[in-house]
């Protein structure tokens, strides 16, 4: 059985993965190219994007639109695939970076990290950009439907279901991650219901994506025949020659067990889950001490009681500075055995998935 293609309104990629978006810096024109040129679906992260421009200045609002558009552009260069840009509703620039996607002609919108009620204001009739929000429940998916519809008269392109077992800031309270009412098995058919209604009130498909944990080719047959449309995983594309983090970071996957798999409660008020290091150990043990931002980049971020700054932890580990910082990563990352190609991963990914869907 061949991998099936995602269709996403006119979009069509050949293979139905969507890398996803991981910031700060992890997936930029690099990755995202790499994907997008083997039929996936590539994936630019836009938050705190500026923090990864050499360019640098003073100020940072346009330092983030520069570095958003010099990657969304020098990605256009690399391939002639679909590339789309990951933007968080918690981000304090969110209009900005929204824009600057559609202005650039991305593909693809995805956000996440709250719920994105007025995305499609920053769309018109001409814009080519899909929208595609990013829940954890049939509950989220049925407000945004609604909420779309009346306002703009727009309805979702497609929705990504995001379970517990992501790596980064998770949409869940702490206690829900272990819980299996929130298990990506349990939600996934809640959101396919969910947005039945909506698919028969217009007459168009609203393809759902499965991701959080979603990590080898047994898993993407398993959620295709649970009628997901497709699947985002970012994990297995950290450890890959592409992908925009220093080789540190990669390695970080490389060298990890199962008991570094650690989650954590992150400045920004959200759980995260992370791999265990010594930075981590220094916060937990209340080494840490608060600081002064610079960036105000997430709108929640509890900055006079925050033990360390998040933008600065992440940028530092995405350079290999891993003392300073620390490598968020989904619940599988313990798995991950070397550092291969974009093109070899897709590879494998085909052989375990027709081996999976055979037996």
């Amino acid at each position: 059985m061949n991998l099936p293609q995602l269709k996403i309104g006119d979009l069509v990629a050949k293979v139905p993965v969507i890398q996803g978006g991981m910031g700060v810096g992890i997936s930029l024109s690099g990755l995202a190219s790499a994907v997008a040129k083997e039929g996936g679906i590539g994936v630019i992260a836009a938050a705190m994007i500026g923090l990864t421009s050499k360019k640098g200045g003073k100020d940072h609002a346009k330092a983030h639109i520069d570095a958003l558009t010099d990657e969304i552009r020098k990605a256009k260069e690399m391939t002639s695939g679909i590339l789309g840009v990951n933007i968080m509703v918690a981000l304090s620039n969110f209009a900005d970076m929204v824009s600057t996607s559609v202005k650039e002609g991305a593909d693809v919108i995805f956000s996440g990290a709250g719920l994105p009620l007025d995305l499609p204001k920053y769309v018109s009739e001409e814009t080519k950009t899909k929208l595609v929000p990013i829940v954890s429940s049939g509950r989220a998916a049925s407000i945004i439907c609604k909420k779309w519809i009346s306002k703009f008269d727009y309805i979702p392109d497609a929705f990504v279901v995001e379970g517990p077992k992501a790596g980064g800031h998770l949409g869940f309270k702490r206690e829900q991650l272990d819980d299996p009412k929130f298990s990506l098995e349990e939600i996934l058919p809640e959101v396919i219901k969910a947005v039945k209604p909506y698919e028969e009130k217009t007459g168009r498909t609203i393809p759902v994506i499965a991701a959080g944990g979603v990590y080898s080719g047994e898993d993407i047959c398993k959620y295709l025949q649970m009628g997901a449309a497709g699947v985002q995983m970012g994990t297995r594309f950290v450890a890959t020659h592409e992908c925009d983090a220093d080789d540190k970071f990669k390695q970080t996957y490389v060298d990890s067990t199962k008991e570094d798999m650690a989650i954590i409660q992150s400045p920004v008020g959200l759980p995260g889950r992370a791999v265990k290091n010594d930075f981590l150990q220094a916060v937990t043990a209340g080494e840490k001490t608060p600081f002064k931002c610079p960036f105000h980049c997430i709108k929640s971020c509890k900055v006079e009681k925050s033990p360390y700054c998040i933008a600065a932890a992440l940028i530092n580990a995405q350079r290999g500075k891993l003392k300073n910082g620390f490598a968020f990563a989904g619940s599988n990352a313990w798995r991950t055995e070397k550092i291969i190609s974009v093109k070899q991963l897709f590879t494998d990914l085909k052989s375990e998935f027709d081996k999976a869907c055979a037996s």
